[in-house]
C-alpha cells in the first residue's frame, strides 16, 4: 500500500510535468517490481484516469488548454482506444514491449529535431486530428501509455505548437484515451483495479506538484530534460528486451 502510494506520487509529478499520463515511466517500474507486462499495462490504463483528469482540470484554470483542438484529437484517440484490449490480447509480451520500444524512439526523435519556436503554428483539418488521435489511441493504449507520450512530440515537432501548451495537450488527450481503454480491457481481460486505484488517488497529488513545476521552468530546460526522460526509458527498455531480458 505505501510503496504503491509513493510510486502513484512519483508518476503523477511526471505525468504533470510532461504531459503524458504516466504510464510510460509506471510500466517499466511495475516490470522491476516483477509484474507481467500485460498486468502492468491494465494498472497503467485506470492510474491514467485520475491522473489526466486532475490535471487537465489544472491546466485548464490556469489557461494553458486549448480545449477545441484537443477535443478532435481526443474523440479520435476514445474511438482508437476502445480497440486496445482486443490488440493487447492479441500480441505477445515481447511483441507488445517491442512496440513500447519503438514509442519511445519515435518521441524521442521527434523531440530532439523539434521545430525552432520562431515557426508558424500550422492550421490541420478536423479530419486529420481525429486520424491522429484514432491511431495513437489504438495503439498507445495497447502498450499502456496513454498517448500524450507521441502526441507532445507530433504537437510541437509537426504542427509546431508551443511546446507548455502541448504538454497541456497530451495530457487532456489521456483523458479521452484511457477511459476508453479502461473500458476496452475490462472487456476482453481481468484488470488489477486495486492497484490501479491507489496508485491513481496518489498519482493526483504528483500532478499537481508536476504540473506548478512544469509553469514554472523555462521551456529550452524543459525540452532537455524530456530528452533525458525519454533517452533512460529506451536504454532501460534496450537493455531489458534485447540485453537481459
Amino acid at each position: 500500500m505505501v510503496e504503491l502510494t509513493l510510486l502513484g506520487v512519483f508518476v503523477g509529478a511526471i505525468a504533470g510535468f510532461f504531459g503524458i499520463g504516466g504510464g510510460a515511466i509506471l510500466i517499466p517500474i511495475l516490470l522491476l517490481l516483477g509484474y507481467e507486462i500485460k498486468e502492468a499495462i491494465g494498472i497503467s490504463v485506470v492510474q491514467m484516469v485520475f491522473s489526466s483528469i486532475y490535471g487537465s482540470y489544472l491546466n485548464n484554470k490556469k489557461g494553458n488548454l486549448d480545449i477545441p483542438m484537443v477535443i478532435t484529437i481526443g474523440i479520435g484517440g476514445a474511438v482508437g482506444a476502445f480497440f486496445s484490449g482486443n490488440i493487447t490480447s492479441s500480441f505477445s509480451d515481447k511483441t507488445l514491449e517491442i512496440v513500447f520500444l519503438s514509442f519511445i524512439l519515435f518521441a524521442l526523435i521527434k523531440m530532439f529535431f523539434k521545430t525552432t519556436h520562431s515557426v508558424v503554428q500550422r492550421d490541420v483539418s478536423s479530419v486529420t486530428l481525429f486520424t491522429i488521435g484514432f491511431i495513437l489511441g489504438a495503439i498507445s493504449m495497447s502498450v499502456g501509455v496513454g498517448g500524450g507520450l507521441l502526441l507532445v512530440p507530433i504537437l510541437v515537432g509537426v504542427l509546431h505548437i508551443e511546446l507548455k501548451k502541448a504538454i497541456s495537450a497530451g495530457l487532456f488527450f489521456v483523458v479521452f484515451s484511457s477511459i476508453s481503454g479502461v473500458i476496452s480491457h475490462s472487456l476482453s481481460r481481468d484488470i488489477n483495479f486495486e492497484s490501479g486505484i491507489i496508485i491513481g488517488l496518489a498519482s493526483m497529488i504528483g500532478v499537481y506538484i508536476g504540473i506548478i513545476f512544469k509553469d514554472k521552468i523555462e521551456s529550452k530546460l524543459q525540452k532537455k530534460i524530456l530528452l533525458g526522460f525519454y533517452l533512460l526509458i529506451f536504454i532501460y527498455l534496450i537493455d531489458r528486451i534485447f540485453i537481459n531480458g
